[in-house]
C-alpha cells in the first residue's frame, strides 16, 4: 500500500447542500444519529447472512454477530462497529459519496422552502442516515473490509465538501464508523447516555448491541449488552406466555397493573404489518386526559416514533403497544408520517380490531368490561363525536343507567332497544348530575305511567356526546327535557280555556319563552323544558362550571309547562276566571314557576320571595 493510493474527492453538489443543512440547520433531534448507525450495522449483518446462504466461505468462520459501541473519552471519539458484509473501495465511494435515491434535488428545494422549526432530521428512506453523524461529529472516519476480500479501505470527511479514500488494514470483515465528536456532543461518550439511547431506539434490534467501555479507576474494559432483543410481536401468539405479555406491557407503559386485554396479530397481503396492542385495566395514577397516544411505530425492530398519532384516532389514546411495518411512507426524518391511503388503511384495521375486542368483552365478559368502561368510557364517548364511521359501534359499547334498571346497574343501547314496547318509537334520555335526582324528575312521570324506559345520563361527557348521537339502530335519540313529545300518545289537553291565563303568565314571568299544557306530567303541577335545539338547564349549568359562561350570564329562557289535571293548576284557573287581578293569581304562578326551577336542578333567583309565598300559603292551615 502506498501513499499514492490515497485520493481526495468532492461530494456531489446535491450532497454538499444536504450536508450543509445537516450541519447548520437540523440540530433539534440529533440523538437519532445512533439509531441510524445501529440500523446500518444491523442491515450490514443481515446482508452478509443472506449472501452467505450461497457463499458460506464469506463468513470466514465467524457467526458471532455483534454491533459494538466504543466510547473513548481521551480521544473524544465514539465508534460503532459491526461484523457484517463490509465495503470495498468502489462500494464506499458509491455509498458515502453520493445519495443513491432519486429525487434528491427536489427534496433539497423542499427543505429550503420550509420554516426552520419544521425541518425534518434528514435521515431515513432517502438513504442519508449515515450523514446524521455530522450533526454530532466534526470528522467521521470509516474503516471497512468487505466479506471475502483481504484489502480494507479508509474513508474520511469533515462534511465540508470533500472526502478522502485510501487503503488501510482491518483484521476482519465489517465496518467501523468513528465519530470525532463536537465539543457540545461529548455527552454521547457517557455510558449511561449511550445505554438510554439504545434502549429507546434499538432495544429490539435482532443482534446484540454491546457497549465496550473502560471502567473507572483503571479496572479495565467491560462489555455490556444494551438491548433486550426480545421483540414479542415477531413471535407467534401461541409462543408467548402471559407473563411475557404482562412484563412487556408494564415495560412500555410504566403501568404496574396487568393489561386487561392483549391484541397480537399479523396482517399479510399487499399491506403487511405486525401488531401488539394492550388495553389497560385502569388508568395509571399519572394518567392525564390529554396524554399523547400510546402506540409506538417500529420498522424492522427499530423505533421510528415513540407516539405515532396517525396509527390510532385520538379517542383510543389509552391503548398501548407497538406496530411494526415497512410499508409506511416516511418523510426524510423517519419520524413524521406522510398522510396517505396506506396509513388510513392501517388505522382502520387497528380500530376495527380494538372495537371488536371491546364488543366481545362487553357481550361475554361483562365482569371485565364494566370496570373498563367506568375507567375509559369517556374516551369512547369522545369517539362518538369524532369517528362518524364507527359511531354506531362505539354507541353500542356504551353502558348507561336507566329508569327501569336497579340503581347502580347499567344497560347498553342494544339491550334498551330490545326491551322497547311495540308502541315506543324512540329512545328517550335525560341528562343530569345524579341518578337519584333524575329518577325523581317530574319530566319522567308520563314515561313511568306508560312503562317506557328512559336512559339516565350522569357523566359530564354525556352532554357533549349526545349532541352527535342523534340515533341508534334507526331509533331517534329524544331528550325528555327538550321540545315536544308527541309519541307519548297522551290525550291532547284543551288549551283554549287557558289562553287568557297563559297571556298573564308570560307577562308575570319574564324568565320564560312560552307557556303551554304538558303531556309529560301526571302527578306534578309544572315543569320547565328547553325548546327544540336550545340549551337544556343541565347543559347551561355545565358550561357555567366549566367557565364557558358566567354564573347567571346566559339564562336561556325555557318553556313553562302546566299539568291541567293537577288540583293547584285547576284552582289557579278558577281563581283567575273569577278575578284576574286577585293577588293569589300572581303568587300561585310564581310558586309553580319556582318549584319547576328547583325540579330541574337550577337555583332560585328570588329565594326570599319564594319562602314568603310558601309561608303565606301554609299560614292559614297552621293556625
Amino acid at each position: 500500500m502506498t501513499a499514492e493510493a490515497k485520493s481526495s474527492m468532492e461530494f456531489k453538489t446535491e450532497l454538499k447542500q444536504l450536508l450543509h443543512l445537516i450541519t447548520h440547520s437540523l440540530y433539534s433531534n440529533r440523538e437519532i444519529f445512533i439509531r441510524e448507525l445501529i440500523s446500518n450495522a444491523s442491515d450490514a449483518i443481515n446482508k452478509l447472512r443472506f449472501d452467505s446462504l450461497s457463499k458460506e466461505d464469506l463468513l470466514e468462520g465467524d457467526r458471532d454477530w455483534k454491533i459494538t459501541i466504543t466510547p473513548d473519552k481521551a480521544a473524544k471519539t465514539l465508534t460503532i462497529s459491526d461484523n457484517g458484509v463490509g465495503m470495498n473501495r468502489e462500494t464506499i465511494v458509491e455509498h458515502l459519496g453520493t445519495i443513491a435515491k432519486s429525487g434528491t434535488r427536489g427534496f433539497i428545494e423542499a427543505l429550503k422552502s420550509q420554516n426552520a422549526s419544521s425541518k425534518p432530521d434528514l435521515i431515513g428512506q432517502f438513504g442519508v442516515g449515515f450523514y446524521s453523524s455530522f450533526m454530532v461529529a466534526d470528522k467521521v472516519v470509516v474503516l471497512s473490509r468487505a466479506a471475502g476480500e483481504k484489502d480494507a479501505v479508509r474513508w474520511e470527511s469533515d462534511g465540508q465538501g470533500t472526502f478522502s479514500v485510501e487503503p488501510t488494514i482491518r483484521d476482519k470483515r465489517g465496518t467501523d464508523v468513528i465519530l470525532y465528536l463536537k465539543e457540545d456532543a461529548l455527552e454521547y461518550l457517557e455510558p449511561y447516555r449511550i445505554s438510554a439511547l439504545v434502549k429507546k431506539f434499538s432495544d429490539f434490534v435482532e443482534f446484540p448491541v454491546v457497549l465496550f467501555a473502560e471502567q473507572e479507576e483503571n479496572k479495565g474494559p467491560v462489555e455490556e449488552t444494551l438491548n433486550s432483543r426480545t421483540a414479542l410481536w415477531l413471535k407467534s401468539k401461541n409462543e408467548v406466555q402471559e407473563e411475557e405479555y404482562n412484563s412487556f406491557y408494564q415495560n412500555i407503559s410504566g403501568d404496574f397493573e396487568k393489561p386487561l386485554s392483549v391484541l397480537h396479530y399479523n396482517v399479510e397481503g399487499n399491506l403487511q404489518y405486525k401488531v401488539l396492542l394492550f388495553i389497560p385495566a385502569k388508568r395509571p395514577l399519572t394518567y392525564q386526559w390529554e396524554e399523547p397516544k400510546g402506540v409506538q411505530l417500529y420498522i424492522q425492530r427499530v423505533l421510528i416514533m415513540d407516539s405515532c398519532e396517525g396509527l390510532l384516532p385520538p379517542y383510543l389514546r389509552f391503548v398501548r403497544g407497538i406496530v411494526d411495518s415497512g410499508d409506511l411512507p416516511l418523510n426524510i426524518s423517519r419520524e413524521m408520517l406522510q398522510q396517505n391511503a396506506v396509513l388510513d388503511k392501517m388505522q382502520k384495521g387497528l380500530v376495527r380490531h380494538i372495537l371488536e375486542e371491546l364488543e366481545g368483552m362487553k357481550n361475554t365478559q361483562k365482569d371485565k368490561y364494566i370496570p373498563f368502561f367506568k375507567q375509559f368510557g369517556d374516551f369512547l364517548k369522545e369517539g362518538i363525536a369524532n369517528d362518524w364511521t364507527n359511531k354506531e359501534k362505539l354507541a353500542d359499547l356504551l353502558l348507561i343507567e336507566s329508569l327501569n334498571t336497579p340503581a347502580g346497574e347499567l344497560t347498553s343501547l342494544s339491550d334498551y332497544v330490545s326491551k322497547m314496547p311495540e308502541s315506543q318509537k324512540d329512545i328517550y334520555y335525560l341528562v343530569g348530575e345524579t341518578r337519584e335526582f333524575l329518577a325523581q324528575s317530574p319530566l319522567l312521570e308520563a314515561f313511568k305511567k306508560k312503562g317506557y324506559d328512559v336512559l339516565l345520563m350522569t357523566n359530564n361527557m354525556d352532554e357533549y356526546m349526545i349532541t352527535y348521537l342523534t340515533e341508534f339502530k334507526g331509533k331517534k335519540m329524544v331528550a325528555v327535557d327538550q321540545g315536544t313529545l308527541p309519541d307519548l300518545d297522551e290525550p291532547a289537553p284543551d288549551a283554549a280555556a287557558f289562553q287568557d291565563l297563559f297571556k298573564t303568565i308570560k307577562e308575570k314571568v319574564a324568565e320564560i319563552s312560552d307557556v303551554r299544557l304538558s303531556n309529560r306530567l301526571s302527578e306534578s303541577a309544572s315543569c320547565l323544558v328547553a325548546d327544540a335545539g336550545a340549551l337544556t338547564a343541565n347543559r347551561e349549568r355545565l358550561l357555567q362550571r366549566m367557565g364557558r359562561i358566567g354564573d347567571g350570564e346566559l339564562n336561556t329562557k325555557r318553556i313553562f309547562e302546566l299539568n291541567p289535571n293537577h288540583a293547584v293548576v285547576k284552582k289557579l284557573q278558577n281563581v283567575y276566571a273569577a278575578n284576574p287581578s286577585d293577588p293569589k293569581v300572581e303568587d300561585t304562578i310564581r310558586l309553580l314557576y319556582d318549584q319547576a326551577v328547583l325540579a330541574e336542578g337550577s337555583k332560585l333567583k328570588d329565594l326570599t320571595g319564594f319562602l314568603r309565598r310558601i309561608n303565606e300559603l301554609i299560614a292559614p292551615a297552621s293556625v
